[in-house]
């Protein structure tokens, strides 16, 4: 070997030792990317947050993507949110990113986010599952989903047997008995009791100020609703600056941890998402949820879940013979709003009879079908005569 590539190569090694005993960090770093274009307080704010995320946490790597300010941190050039998210995409498929934290991300059907924040009441962290996405159109379904979702992240960030309770909002009693027929059958779930003098698994809203359970399992709407309260209630409401952001996407075999931040969210936010992300990717969060998933499945999971599909969509399901079978898929970046979430999945076999590949998902403002832009023409016009725009 060359002498000088030797001493570069030796000078390098002490140096990453001497940075490893400063920070008391050994080892790979883990990297976050951070898309900062799209923010209602402007893209320095998003940067202060990263670069406090990369101030406080010596074992995380944080990663810009966007343009228009400057950065002691690494920077990826991007123009608008649609090229900003194509490159975190990029990344996070090809490894060069661990986790990334956004806004404004359009989940598949199937996919919510866990949020996580500080109550109140006396400081304790608090899992709230979930805050966005939407895990199933039917909402005890959904409700159960979020269940695994939330003790995934809770476990993933540490919480070896995370405490779980059910907030009291509309099929909550329904939850709690889907949940102790897993529990009979094997599934081990940790319940916890709501501090009310009553006790029980079915939470009020004393238990929410006070952070009683690890993973408060909710719908998505409340936990938006939650989420915004539990980070502005101090601000006004137009800025969020208390905990960890909406939390990662998360759901069966879901393939990358990304984290969804309000468009409202401050500096303090952005570092505690950045910090969540990486604690979902360091505690393995995908192998977790699925695990979460493997072990319900021992417990009955299919025929639980199976038994609160809407009669009505059995029924029409039967009469049609089935699913319909998806022509080729292609790229689905093109959005149509607009369509009631119970009709969502109807919405895309109509596409899918006329031959235009079509996904379910979430966006900012709701339920979305999407097409290729190619497609978006024609596919709001089938849907206008079948009657779901």
């Amino acid at each position: 070997m060359d002498s000088k590539i030797m001493r570069n190569t030796i000078s390098e090694i002490f140096e990453e030792m001497a940075n490893a005993l400063e920070t008391g960090t050994f080892g790979r770093k883990v990297r976050v990317g951070l898309t900062i274009l799209g923010s209602e307080h402007g893209p320095k704010e998003l940067v202060y947050g990263a670069e406090l995320a990369q101030g406080q946490n010596p074992d995380l790597e944080v990663v810009v993507i966007g343009s228009g300010v400057k950065t002691r941190l690494e920077l990826v050039q991007a123009q608008d949110e649609k090229e900003a998210h194509a490159i975190m995409d990029k990344m996070l498929s090809e490894g060069s990113l661990d986790a990334a934290v956004t806004m404004h991300y359009s989940f598949p059907i199937g996919v919510s986010t866990v949020g996580r924040v500080i109550t109140p009441g006396k400081g304790k962290e608090m899992f709230l599952a979930t805050t966005t996405g939407t895990s199933a159109t039917e909402r005890v379904t959904a409700m159960l989903k979020n269940t695994l979702y939330g003790i995934a992240a809770a476990k993933a960030c540490g919480k070896a047997n995370p405490t779980v309770g059910i907030l009291n909002i509309e099929g909550a009693r329904q939850v709690e008995r889907a949940l102790k027929k897993l529990q009979e059958n094997g599934y081990p779930i940790n319940f916890t009791e709501s501090a009310r003098s009553d006790g029980g698994v079915v939470m009020r809203g004393n238990d929410l100020l006070l952070g009683v359970p690890d993973v408060m399992v909710t719908d998505s709407l409340t936990g938006n609703v939650l989420m915004k309260m539990f980070s502005a209630y101090t601000s006004g409401g137009n800025y969020e600056a208390l905990g960890y952001g909406y939390g990662p996407g998360v759901g069966e075999n879901y393939d990358r941890i990304i984290c969804i931040l309000s468009r409202a969210s401050g500096a303090p936010v952005v570092a505690g998402a950045i910090r969540y992300a990486g604690d979902a990717a360091k505690g393995k969060l995908l192998e977790k949820a699925n695990a979460e998933f493997a072990a319900a499945k021992k417990a009955g999971w299919e025929s639980i879940i199976s038994s609160f599909e809407c009669p009505a969509n059995a029924a029409k399901k039967a009469e049609a013979g089935g699913a319909v079978t998806p022509p080729p898929e292609k790229p689905v970046t093109a959005e149509i709003p607009g369509i009631e979430i119970l009709q969502l999945e109807d919405a895309v076999q109509v596409l899918w009879k006329n031959n235009i590949y079509a996904t379910s998902g979430m966006g900012c403002t709701g339920p979305i079908v999407m097409v290729a832009p190619e497609d978006k023409e024609k596919a709001v016009e089938l849907l206008k005569e079948a009657g779901y725009l």
